[in-house]
């Protein structure tokens, strides 16, 4: 009996930033549409799958909700690896969160791949109110990183969907860019490349027996 898989590409993506910034309200409100303001900090990690077409593409998204407090780092830090995508994120009412993107960088850049796509986001923009962090501050802090950067707001899902298939989109765009100088990954039969979890978007080439 054939296993057909219902997908063209899986992505692994992380969602980072300190406890409270509404990570795991960003992950609910995409994955299953639903917002809860009762939410207790998450315990190491969360994990969530959701599938949607990207330009006539099957895409699944494994989306990695991981506990912001300084005591699960250790637990959580495992998890980097093999990501294609990584999703920062800060509180626009609380400017500590967004300072602390500086420390969250350097968590991604010592334990995911060097290759790894980022987002940056700005959390409870639908408290316009209460806000510390402008929005020019955080285009500001993504352009000199040269990654994209979109507020958003669980609770009312303001450019939630946005957030993960903008960052979905251009892994695939990275990964159709280096499949098309190697051909050898697509599958002979039907044409198609399926990319997993864990694997790298380099288009480097790997001696036999590397880590």
């Amino acid at each position: 009996m054939s296993l057909q898989q219902d997908y063209d590409y899986l992505f692994k993506l992380l969602l980072i930033g300190n406890s409270a910034v509404g990570k795991s309200s960003l992950l609910l409100r995409f994955s299953d549409n639903i917002f809860n303001d009762c939410f207790l900090p998450t315990i190491g990690v969360d994990f969530k799958i959701r599938t949607f077409d990207i330009q006539g593409k099957a895409v699944k998204l494994q989306i990695w909700d991981t506990a912001g407090q300084e005591r699960f780092k250790t637990i959580t830090s495992s998890y980097y690896k093999g990501a294609h995508g990584i999703i920062l994120v800060y509180d626009i009412t609380d400017k500590q969160t967004f300072k602390d993107i500086d420390n969250w960088l350097a968590e991604a850049d010592k334990n995911a791949n060097e290759n790894v796509i980022k987002l940056l986001v700005g959390n409870k923009a639908d408290l316009e109110s209460k806000r510390q962090v402008t929005f020019e501050e955080g285009k500001e802090l993504a352009d000199s990183l040269g990654i994209k950067f979109i507020e958003t707001s669980a609770l009312n899902s303001n450019n939630v969907e946005t957030a993960f298939i903008t960052l979905a989109t251009e892994i695939k765009s990275r990964v159709q860019k280096n499949t098309e100088t190697a051909p050898r990954g697509a599958n002979a039969q039907t044409g198609k490349t399926k990319i997993k979890a864990g694997d790298d978007l380099s288009n480097k080439k790997k001696k036999d027996g590397c880590c």
